[in-house]
């Protein structure tokens, strides 16, 4: 985290971090490097990177949930949340502030207690709502200008390891 871009002054992040609660990751440029790999035949596939799934579940355990909110639908995305015990998967949602009410009425959480990452337009309107707002260095640069603080990494290398140190680290149970 000590490479992270911060939009704000890091005393304030990392106090919001504090009341962190839950985790949303969107998946294309978050979770995996935002290219689409598609064979002749039509399969699609998606490299995720093993730091993240570790963080991931490190942040499970200290009790803070981790959900995904995507535009896309895919097989894969499935596989890959419920290999890191996700169930609050969100797939096909082109309105993710949409998806983000319905999460929060779900768990009844709050918005200042959801921490978001996102990389493009879809993304902003939650980067908006949330307690705390992340972007990636490969994110689009209106996403990286509006969030709290930007990853030193990109999306599918990393980034969401930084992320998910940084909410441990600022709540004291790294």
């Amino acid at each position: 985290a000590k490479d992270m871009i911060f939009n704000k002054p890091h005393e304030s992040v990392a106090q919001s971090a504090i009341n962190i609660k839950m985790l949303l990751l969107d998946v294309d440029g978050v979770l995996t490097d935002g290219n689409l790999y598609f064979s002749n035949s039509g399969e699609e596939s998606k490299a995720f990177n093993s730091l993240d799934g570790h963080g991931i579940k490190m942040l499970q355990s200290a009790g803070i949930q981790v959900g995904i909110i995507t535009g896309r639908t895919s097989e894969l995305v499935a596989k890959r949340a419920s290999d890191l015990g996700i169930d609050l998967l969100y797939q096909g949602r082109e309105d993710k502030l949409a998806a983000l009410g319905e999460i929060m009425a779900a768990v009844s959480i709050e918005a200042m207690e959801i921490a978001y990452a996102g990389d493009d337009f879809p993304d902003l309107p939650v980067l908006d709502q949330v307690g705390l707002g992340f972007s990636v260095a490969n994110g689009h640069e209106d996403v990286k200008s509006i969030a709290d603080a930007i990853t030193s990494r990109s999306g599918g290398h990393g980034a969401v390891r930084e992320i998910t140190d940084f909410l441990l680290q600022c709540q004291g149970i790294y």
